[in-house]
């Protein structure tokens, strides 16, 4: 069994598009359920984030279903950086944003979560 966690600015997402999308905590449980079966990337849904510089395997999902986003399906726009941990069996969530919020990943709190 695989155990989540998350950081505090990824709270703070998370909580920012609730407000927007009312039902986000539903689509991410979703995903934490196909997560505990298949915790690596996967393409074309989600990808590993390369030339970080550190070990641990960092992962953005680019495909999550939002059912406020009616019509949309996987193509809703959101994404999800988590970090995967194998030996622990733990992800932790980084960071969460619509691409129209946001161009990339923010790479300075994937590291500084990490130092």
């Amino acid at each position: 069994m695989i155990a989540f966690e998350a950081i505090a600015p990824f709270q703070k997402d998370f909580k920012s598009l609730l407000k927007k999308y009312k039902t986000l905590k539903e689509d991410l449980e979703v995903v934490q359920k196909v997560m505990e079966i298949l915790p690596d990337a996967r393409p074309p849904f989600s990808f590993r984030i390369d030339n970080l510089g550190i070990e641990s395997c960092v992962i953005k999902v680019k495909k999550i279903a939002c059912k406020s986003l009616k019509g949309k399906g996987v193509h809703s726009g959101l994404r999800l950086v988590y970090a995967y941990f194998e030996d622990e069996q733990k992800i932790v969530f980084i960071e969460l944003y619509h691409k129209n919020d946001k161009e990339n990943e923010d790479r300075e709190r994937i590291l500084s979560h990490f130092e």
